[in-house]
């Protein structure tokens, strides 16, 4: 049976902590931040962890399950 690829994509967008959580960024940071306001940017800003019902679609994308 072949290796099993991880998803290139998945692996440019999540990273593992040392307890084993899988962090993200926020989404709606990159362009358009005009019309934001300072919070709300500053807000995004920080890094966020993956919400319960995701762990495990996102670990089958980076070959952690």
């Amino acid at each position: 049976m072949p290796k099993m690829k991880t998803n290139s994509g998945a692996k440019k967008r999540f990273a593992l902590t040392g307890s084993g959580k899988i962090k993200r960024k926020h989404a709606f940071k990159s362009h358009i931040l005009t019309k934001k306001t300072k919070k709300q940017k500053r807000n995004l800003t920080h890094m966020g962890l993956v919400a319960n019902v995701d762990v495990n679609n996102v670990k089958r994308l980076l070959c952690l399950k």
